[in-house]
């Protein structure tokens, strides 16, 4: 088995050792408790190394890990960068601890992730939402407009960041610097969940990353568009406006003290694949997805997303006009072995990466037009589902509301009332009710629609929502 192929190794002191554990096969008196025997519990946890008393000393004193973070804060152009195993979560739950105090006001796009919003409640910030423009002919979100981000600061002076999600979870990008410059000339810093866009800034046909571009902070998921393990994300600010102190305090509080030294050493493999490959690995990719999109964009009303403010790396297809829908696409997809990341009613979304091949892409992409052929039936016109599109009314402050006396009432009975839960159809995971909004009945029957057209209702108490909880 070849265990370094491309030769990181030599360039990426937590994956170096990682190999080294593994080689010199010990017989550990640390954590954890398999002690690397896969006679107990199976060959589930091979290749599960720590990084204390594994990749490191139990006092740390090799550095190794500060070493990595080094070597990608140098890649990334950062200025503060952290190796997280929680996550994209954790990241934008970490960088709204380091803004603010209890009580300040920041700027918050409405379609960022789940984990912001619980961000907020940790930090006790009160959100002003902002929204992208939703493209008519797709329903699907575009990139967020300086001149929205410039009217929301306008209005409200005192906020303290503005957190924005570039890109978005279809692959749908904003100007970046343009957003930071409208921040910058407020004294605010833009934070950016750039969770989808960890390949962005590594080849010339890719959007710029967040930091390069003038944003403050960036966090990112190296186990989504990039190779590395599930959860492994990296944490990274420039700290002109952001205090180095408060960030590290911030992330440290939201951290395991007992991180897998495996998640960490993808990180770090991943970071060496960028900067010693990834220009090669994208000149190989780049083409595959471009040729899926074409072949999905001949056939009749099938509408793909491409183009200026389109992630190239991503395939986002649209299904209005052929008249099925994505979760019938879905199912026949996941039959055939071919599970997808993203499927509501009018859009589908397979996730490529650089780990993919013609090969795979060609498999994928004939099983989708043999699906779409299927099924297909009468067109309609394609609506932004209400994870795109929903406008809130904010009674009290996020954090206010998760820990306020709650009553469940049936759900009729909670329009008016303000909710006490968060719930999301997922993926993609962007609250359509928060804690401290008030129900009503365009987001009601919005949640209720996309149950109905086969999504799961997650987070919610009651996934039925046959009853609701709301403020006592």
């Amino acid at each position: 088995m070849a265990i370094d192929p491309l030769g990181l190794r030599a360039h990426a002191p937590l994956l170096d050792a990682y190999w080294r554990f593994i080689e010199s096969s010990p017989t550990p008196f640390t954590i954890p408790g398999h002690k690397q025997r896969t006679d107990l519990v199976g060959e589930v946890i091979r290749g599960d190394v720590p990084l204390y008393g594994g990749l490191d000393t139990m006092k740390v004193e090799h550095g190794t890990l500060a070493e990595a973070e080094h070597l990608a804060a140098d890649l990334w152009g950062a200025h503060w960068l952290r190796f997280s195993v929680g996550g994209s979560t954790h990241g934008n739950q970490a960088l709204a601890l380091a803004i603010g105090q209890p009580g300040d006001t920041v700027i918050v796009g409405r379609t960022l992730h789940r984990s912001l919003l619980l961000g907020l409640v940790l930090a006790d910030l009160r959100p002003v939402w902002v929204h992208p423009a939703i493209d008519d002919a797709t329903g699907l979100p575009l990139g967020y407009d300086a001149d929205t981000i410039e009217a929301a600061l306008q209005a409200h002076p005192n906020a303290r960041a503005v957190f924005l999600g570039e890109p978005s979870y279809v692959g749908t990008t904003g100007d970046i610097a343009a957003l930071a410059n409208t921040c910058h000339r407020h004294d605010v810093p833009l934070i950016i969940d750039a969770a989808w866009g960890a390949h962005f800034g590594f080849h010339p046909k890719l959007p710029p990353h967040a930091l390069s571009a003038g944003a403050d902070a960036m966090v990112t998921s190296a186990h989504k568009a990039l190779p590395a393990y599930s959860a492994a994300a990296l944490v990274m600010a420039r700290t002109d406006r952001l205090d180095r102190t408060r960030l590290e305090a911030a992330f440290e509080a939201t951290h395991t003290t007992s991180p897998p030294g495996s998640t960490l050493a993808s990180i770090d493999a991943v970071r060496a694949l960028l900067q010693h490959h990834g220009q090669r690995l994208f000149d190989a990719v780049l083409p595959v997805v471009s040729a899926a999109r074409e072949r999905m964009r001949s056939m009749e009303g099938v509408k793909v997303l491409d183009g200026a403010g389109i992630d190239q790396m991503k395939l986002t297809i649209t299904l209005a006009g052929t008249g099925v829908t994505g979760n019938d696409i879905e199912a026949d997809l996941v039959a055939a072995g071919l599970p997808i990341e993203f499927a509501d009613r009018d859009t589908i979304s397979p996730m490529i990466t650089l780990a993919d091949t013609d090969e795979t892409v060609t498999r994928l992409v004939d099983a989708l037009q043999e699906s779409i052929e299927r099924h297909r039936g009468t067109p309609r016109l394609a609506s932004a589902s209400i994870a795109w599109n929903v406008h809130a009314d904010q009674a009290t402050s996020p954090r206010e509301a998760y820990f306020a006396q709650h009553v469940t009432v049936s759900a009729d009975e909670a329009i008016g009332r303000v909710s006490a839960e968060l719930i999301a159809p997922y993926p993609p995971g962007v609250p359509v009710l928060a804690p401290g909004e008030r129900i009503t009945a365009d987001i009601l029957d919005g949640l209720r629609t996309a149950a109905a057209q086969g999504n799961r209702i997650a987070y919610a108490h009651d996934p039925t929502l046959t009853t609701l909880r709301v403020l006592n």
